[in-house]
């Protein structure tokens, strides 16, 4: 959606970005009777934090396949506020955002194991415990049952980086990577119809080929979108 990117409060008359905020209410004098200022912009993002504090103090006293559905609450609302467009500009697919997708994904499945190893339990565990900072086990480190949550996760935030990459380029139009976009929305389909279940390499690489995009996208490397493509092509 397309917003006006300055606040001003009728009350007190203080300015602020909602870009940075994402709160019509006046931080100086906590009204709502605020109007938006200066020109529009595309706007997707909204601020936005992964708090699974409360989670991970039960996580030494309870069993995990308890604790899966807060797991997986506490992620879908930080993901329906996450965007990759901000005040107009494109921002790359980061981190933390596919950390909290693949905490879902990982979350989902566990819960449905009847019999969970102990890789899988750590796997799950160990994205628990490091989304905040974004980090997530290695490919090589993915027990053979996370395969799907893997995949499904690369596949979820690829096409919704896709859609908000889509809106950019009307904005900013751009052939190549408009057709490039359509590769990515495809091998990410491909991975979505399979349920996941491709190797965590592959999977990466889709991740890895929709930042490319953003990257050619956001500072104009022209090597990062060949980048894109040959990472596609390797695993057709």
């Amino acid at each position: 959606m397309e917003v006006r990117g300055e606040r001003e409060c009728r009350d007190c008359g203080t300015r602020w970005s909602y870009f940075e905020t994402g709160s019509v209410t006046c931080p100086e004098c906590g009204s709502m009777r605020s109007v938006g200022t200066g020109e529009r912009r595309r706007h997707t993002d909204a601020p936005a934090e992964l708090d699974l504090d409360p989670v991970l103090a039960r996580l030494d006293e309870e069993p995990l396949e308890g604790l899966t559905d807060e797991v997986k609450r506490t992620c879908r609302s930080y993901l329906r506020k996450r965007g990759f467009i901000r005040g107009g500009e494109l921002k790359p697919l980061d981190d933390a955002y596919l950390a909290a997708r693949e905490l879902l994904q990982a979350a989902d499945v566990y819960g449905r194991l009847r019999d969970p190893t102990d890789d899988e339990e750590w796997y799950v565990t160990a994205l628990l415990r490091a989304a905040d900072t974004g980090e997530r086990p290695a490919a090589v480190d993915v027990p053979a049952g996370m395969r799907e949550a893997r995949g499904l996760a690369a596949a979820s935030a690829v096409l919704e980086y896709r859609r908000d990459v889509s809106a950019h380029l009307e904005d900013h139009p751009d052939p190549d990577a408009r057709t490039t976009l359509g590769s990515l929305r495809e091998r990410a389909k491909r991975v979505e119809a399979l349920g996941g279940d491709v190797s965590p390499d592959e999977s990466d690489a889709l991740v890895a080929a929709a930042r490319d995009v953003g990257r050619y996208l956001i500072t104009g490397e022209a090597d990062a979108l060949a980048d894109a493509r040959d990472r596609l092509e390797r695993f057709e």
